[in-house]
């Protein structure tokens, strides 16, 4: 990931048993510096594109296709808020099929739960949206009302636990993407960012160095 490249470094003194000397140092990126996207962009929705994210695909795969570059997979995560790939990004068909198969084992196809079926009106009005999780007895408020659409006693359907996995893993596919025109000043902001303040660690603006105990304290 390309992201740890943009992470600025910073020297800690040895914990090396054959460190050459009390003033040797380790180098390493600064893991604490993070950036994200400000809270307030988030809602803008010029600055950002709906993505439906393919069967099997990965972040570096969506970076290659909309930047370019794969390496820059790191973006889709940031601006798609993803913090967690192997929680929040989607699983491939026949790896969501494998998760479900070992989570119930023989139950796979029982029902996990039960939701509502759309339903209109003799006029073609909504009077019960898709999707509502219900008990399996539920029933439309007035059975009186004229239904267009279904039989008066079919309002409801079963989900059985593949089925639930697979709705839960298609909802991570629609992601929001930084577009590309808006690609360089967000790494321009984002380096302006990772630059380090001068202080007493300061040693450049991409390297800081922590207090060796060794040499400081008596």
């Amino acid at each position: 990931m390309g992201y740890f490249r943009e992470l600025p470094d910073l020297e800690y003194q040895s914990p090396l048993s054959d460190r050459k000397s009390s003033d040797t140092y380790v180098r390493a990126k600064n893991l604490f510096r993070r950036v994200k996207l400000r809270d307030d962009l988030q809602n803008v929705f010029t600055v950002f594109n709906k993505y439906e994210i393919p069967d099997g695909s990965r972040p570096e795969l969506v970076a290659d296709e909309l930047y370019g570059k794969a390496d820059l997979d790191w973006v889709v995560l940031l601006s798609a808020g993803i913090t967690n790939v192997r929680d929040q990004w989607p699983l491939s068909d026949k790896d969501i099929y494998n998760f479900a198969e070992e989570k119930y084992g023989e139950k796979l196809t029982d029902i996990h739960h039960y939701e509502t079926l759309e339903v209109l009106d003799s006029q073609g009005r909504l009077i019960l949206p898709a999707g509502k999780i219900v008990d399996s007895t539920f029933t439309i408020p007035d059975p009186n009302t004229p239904i267009l659409n279904l039989p008066q006693s079919k309002v409801v359907v079963g989900i059985n636990n593949y089925e639930y996995e697979v709705k839960e893993n298609n909802k991570k596919r629609s992601i929001y993407i930084l577009r590309k025109e808006y690609l360089q000043q967000f790494l321009n902001d984002m380096r302006n960012i990772m630059y380090y303040s001068k202080s007493s660690q300061y040693v450049d603006k991409t390297l800081i160095r922590t207090e060796n105990t060794r040499i400081t304290m008596p």
